[in-house]
C-alpha cells in the first residue's frame, strides 16, 4: 500500500524484509494459540510490536526517515478511504441499533425463514448484494448487524454469523462485474469480464452451492422455539434503503451518509431518541470503531515498510525462477497473488502489483489469459477473505464486537475456495480453458 511518489522507491529483494510480518503472526496468533484465549494479545499490540520491528530495521537512514516511511504507508489513500467509511459505518450501525433498526429486520427475516434455514438465508443474501455491489466491506457493514441480532435471539454464534456475511460477501467480490477485483485481473491479462466470469464461475459456483447445504447443516439444530416480535416497518426502512442503494451502484459513503440520515430521522419521528440521544449514538458508533481504525493505520505503514525494503520483490523473484510446466506456472500465479495479498491486506492492490508479472508467466507458458485472470482473481479473495487484519475480518469484527480469529473458524466459503482452484490447477479445469489458447 504505497502512494504514488514512494511506489517507485524501493530496495533490492530482500527476504530479511517480511520479518515484521512473521513478528506479527508470531505475537498475534501463536500467542493466542498458545494461551487459549484470542483476547489475550490484542491485535492493536501485536501490530504495534511488529511496526516497531519494521520501523528499526528499515533501510530508510535516519530513524526519522523511517518513521516517515512508515506514516507514509499509513496515510496511503486507499488507507484513508477505509479510515472513513469505519467511522461512517461504525456511527451508521450504533444509530440504527439505537433506533431499534437492528431488531426490526431481525424480526422481519426470522418471521420469513425457518431457524434450520436462517444461516444459508443470510449467506445467500449476502451472495446476492456483493455480486450486485462489488463490495464485500459494503456488504459486511449492511448485513452484520442484522446477522449478529439474529445470533443473539437463535443461540448460534456470534463469529459464526459473522462468517456466513464475510463468506458470502467474498463470494460477489470474486465474481461482480463492478468489483474492483474482476477489473484489474481482466485488465491485466488483456480479456473480456465476461469470459473471465464464465471461468470463474464454473469453479466459484458448485463451492458456494456446498458453502450454502453447510450452512444448512449447521442450521439444522436451530429450531422455532423463540418467539418473534412485531415486524416495525418504518424501522426496517433505513436497512432497506441501505441495500437497494447499495445493489443500486451509489458509492458506499453515500450509501453510509443516507442510512446514518434516514436512521437518525426514524429514531426521531417513533420517539427511539432525541436529537441529542442521536448524536450520542453516532459519536459511540464512532468510538467502537476505534481499535479498528488503530489497526488499519498500523497495518498499511508496516506493509509499506515491506514493500520497501523488497520483502515483496523478494517473493516474486522466488516464486518465478523454477517454473517448468504450464501447472507449475499457473501454481505460481496462485503462489504469486496470494503472497502479495498476505504482504498487502488489499486485494486490489496485491492484484495491480502482481498481475503484470503474472501475464508474463501466462504468455511464457500459453495459460489462456481467461484462466490466468480467473485464477488471480480467485487467490486474492481467498486470502483476502481469511487475513485476520484484512478488511473484511476487521470491518465483521469491529461491527460485532468479537475477535477476527474467532469469525475465521467459520469461513467455509474462502477455505473451500482456495481448495477447489488448487483442484482445478491440478486437473485441468475447466478443460475448455486449460492448456493453449
Amino acid at each position: 500500500m504505497t502512494d504514488l511518489n514512494s511506489s517507485r522507491l524501493h530496495h533490492a529483494p530482500n527476504p530479511w524484509a517480511l520479518t515484521p510480518l512473521v513478528v506479527f503472526l508470531l505475537s498475534y496468533l501463536v500467542v493466542s494459540i498458545i494461551a487459549g484465549d484470542f483476547y489475550k494479545m490484542p491485535i492493536t499490540v501485536a501490530f504495534v510490536i511488529a511496526s516497531v520491528v519494521a520501523i528499526a530495521m528499515s533501510k530508510g537512514g535516519k530513524i526519522s526517515n523511517r518513521i516517515e516511511q512508515f506514516c507514509r504507508g499509513a496515510a496511503n489513500s486507499n488507507i484513508m478511504l477505509m479510515v472513513l467509511i469505519f467511522i461512517l459505518a461504525g456511527a451508521f450501525a450504533q444509530t440504527a441499533k439505537a433506533m431499534g433498526a437492528v431488531d426490526a429486520t431481525v424480526n422481519l427475516a426470522m418471521s420469513i425463514l425457518p431457524g434450520n434455514l436462517l444461516a444459508a438465508g443470510i449467506f445467500l443474501a449476502a451472495c446476492f448484494i456483493s455480486i450486485s455491489v462489488g463490495t464485500s466491506v459494503g456488504t459486511i457493514v449492511a448485513l452484520a448487524p442484522v446477522a449478529v441480532g439474529i445470533a443473539d435471539k437463535t443461540g448460534m454464534p456470534d463469529a459464526l454469523m459473522l462468517g456466513v456475511v464475510v463468506s458470502g460477501a467474498m463470494f460477489g467480490d470474486n465474481l461482480s462485474f463492478i468489483s474492483d477485483t474482476t477489473i484489474v485481473a481482466t485488465r491485466t491479462q488483456g480479456c473480456n469480464m465476461n469470459d473471465k466470469f464464465k471461468v470463474n464461475i464454473r469453479i466459484a459456483l458448485p463451492i458456494a452451492i456446498l458453502t450454502g447445504l453447510l450452512y444448512v447443516l449447521i442450521g439444522s439444530g436451530v429450531g422455532s422455539g423463540y418467539e418473534t416480535g412485531p415486524i416495525e416497518w418504518i424501522k426496517v426502512l433505513p436497512y432497506l434503503v441501505v441495500l437497494v442503494t447499495a445493489i443500486c451502484g451509489v458509492n458506499v459513503m453515500m450509501v453510509l451518509i443516507a442510512g446514518i440520515i434516514l436512521s437518525g430521522i426514524v429514531g426521531l419521528l417513533t420517539g427511539g431518541f432525541d436529537i441529542w440521544g442521536w448524536n450520542a449514538s453516532m459519536g459511540l458508533g464512532i468510538t467502537n470503531m476505534g481499535e479498528l481504525i488503530i489497526v488499519t493505520l498500523l497495518a498499511g505503514g508496516m506493509l509499506e515498510m515491506i514493500r520497501y525494503n523488497g520483502g515483496i520483490d523478494w517473493i516474486i523473484l522466488k516464486l518465478t525462477s523454477r517454473i517448468r510446466s504450464t501447472k507449475g506456472a499457473e501454481g505460481s500465479i496462485a503462489a504469486l497473488i496470494s503472497f502479495a495479498n498476505l504482504c498487502t491486506a488489499n486485494n486490489t492492490i496485491a492484484l495491480i502489483m502482481a498481475g503484470p508479472i503474472a501475464k508474463d508467466i501466462a504468455d511464457r507458458f500459453k495459460i489462456d489469459p481467461r484462466r490466468s485472470a480467473s485464477l488471480l482473481d480467485i487467490f486474492s479473495c481467498f486470502v483476502q477473505g481469511i487475513i485476520p487484519y484484512g478488511a473484511q475480518l476487521l470491518m465483521a469484527a469491529g461491527l460485532g464486537h468479537v475477535s477476527p480469529i474467532e469469525i475465521m473458524q467459520y469461513l467455509y466459503y474462502p477455505y473451500l475456495l482456495g481448495v477447489g482452484a488448487l483442484l482445478a490447477i491440478t486437473f485441468n479445469y475447466p478443460r475448455k480453458y486449460a492448456g493453449d489458447c
